[in-house]
């Protein structure tokens, strides 16, 4: 996409090839053909001396800076010098533009920070400009996808404790409904197996699932005699004890994970109370505590970020990709995206049909064209994205019936048949066109 605003007047352009150890960097002034080439470490000092030594050069006037980073550790350094404007390339495209003059795949570092020099001399109306968001909306951006982070690895350890249990302990699988919950973690840590578990007084058990909150006396009673009356999985004394030494572990690591995400989630609200955008995403039906941070980082407070939301649903992955030669037509899901991103447009779209009407008529009326759930889920994800942008860009929180009666103006398929099916509509109350949803809206 090509930049609105105007473009400074720049000193010179500069490129770095970042490695983990040495940076490569090439850079030109715009008044000489003469190119500098180098190399430096990888640490804040060696960075700083390369940025104020161009500061110096050129009097702290702007310098364009094309890189193989959006995120990471050379972004983070670069970003605090006001001198420095960043020009992220995605390494894919860097990787084909060097392809295009070197086909035989020959490479280096020097020759790639080359290759990124001509890229941004050259083509630079196409390339976007960094542009931090607010530091409240960075922060809580970093934050949801750390939480989520978090999340995926609570999940692995629960897989991990489910298979450890299977070996030597299989019952708890059948006790409990979550084997990653709190009781289930106070009992393997009470008794760390079967045997040690039977050796309890029943009255000790039932004070134990009292001092968990369980409550049930019916299912406690289940539970005791399900535990008087089991056998053991297996007699190898060195399965057991290692087995249980292991779901020990795994269930003080699940525990920790729990707990770290409850102190992200708080901080996540903290911050979602005070943002500028939160009472707009918040009216988004199926937008909650979890989505609703996820979605005001996908657009941020920038409302020059994005010219149309097609542009959004490229990004996200949401639209998808066609392919198009001779009388061959192929359209496919886009796989190169940000899969954070794409995910949370996925999620949102699949919770709103529980609490938006027109949003499950038009999921339903995608799978009745043979469409399967994920398809329908992203068309419907598309179609959120238009609405979304439209309210993101008037600074204007959504509304079910605003949109309703859009759709009815318009005289939209969907409309008729979600009036068909829930009976909304237009009516006259007391003289008075009121617009009637209540069918629909409490669903």
């Amino acid at each position: 996409m090509k930049e609105q605003s105007q473009e400074p007047e720049w000193a010179a352009l500069a490129a770095i090839d970042w490695a983990d150890q040495k940076h490569f960097w090439r850079w030109a002034a715009l008044d000489s053909d003469r190119q500098k080439q180098g190399e430096m470490d990888n640490t804040p000092e060696a960075v700083d001396s390369w940025a104020m030594e161009l500061h110096q050069r050129f009097g702290g006037r702007p310098i364009a800076v094309c890189l193989e980073q959006s995120r990471g550790s050379l972004v983070c350094l670069l970003a605090k010098y006001p001198h420095l404007v960043l020009f992220p390339v995605h390494p894919k495209t860097a990787a084909q533009y060097r392809e295009t003059f070197c086909p035989s795949g020959a490479k280096s570092d020097p020759s790639d920070t080359a290759s990124l020099l001509d890229l941004l001399q050259r083509h630079r109306e196409k390339l976007r400009q960094l542009r931090p968001d607010t530091v409240p909306t960075r922060l809580l951006q970093m934050l949801v996808e750390t939480r989520r982070l978090i999340v995926n690895e609570k999940t692995r350890q629960k897989n991990r404790l489910t298979a450890c249990l299977k070996i030597f302990f299989p019952q708890i699988l059948k006790w409990f409904d979550a084997v990653d919950s709190p009781l289930v973690a106070a009992l393997l840590q009470r008794w760390g197996s079967l045997r040690e578990l039977q050796g309890a007084h029943p009255g000790t058990l039932r004070k134990f699932f009292h001092q968990q909150n369980c409550r049930d006396e019916e299912r406690i009673r289940e539970r005791i005699t399900g535990i008087q009356q089991a056998v053991p999985a297996t007699e190898d004394i060195a399965i057991v004890e290692a087995c249980s030494r292991r779901a020990r572990t795994l269930v003080a690591v699940i525990e920790t994970l729990r707990n770290q995400i409850v102190e992200y989630e708080r901080r996540i609200a903290e911050l979602v109370e005070s943002h500028p955008e939160g009472s707009l995403f918040g009216s988004l039906p199926g937008a909650g505590p979890v989505l609703m941070p996820r979605l005001i980082v996908a657009f941020g407070t920038q409302r020059e970020r994005f010219a149309s939301a097609e542009e959004v649903q490229r990004l996200s992955g949401i639209a998808p990709v066609t392919e198009k030669s001779g009388k061959s037509n192929y359209v496919y899901m886009r796989r190169a995206c940000p899969k954070f991103l794409r995910q949370t447009f996925h999620e949102f779209a699949d919770h709103s049909m529980a609490r938006s009407g027109w949003a499950k008529a038009y999921y339903d009326a995608q799978r009745a064209k043979g469409n399967d759930h994920h398809a329908a889920v992203r068309s419907l994800g598309y179609k959120w994205i238009r609405i979304i942008f439209r309210c993101w860009k008037d600074g204007r929180p959504y509304d079910e019936e605003t949109y309703l009666g859009s759709l009815q103006r318009r005289h939209s398929p969907l409309f008729g048949a979600l009036a068909t099916t829930t009976g909304v509509g237009w009516k006259t109350v007391s003289g008075f066109q009121k617009f009637s949803g209540e069918s629909f809206l409490t669903e």
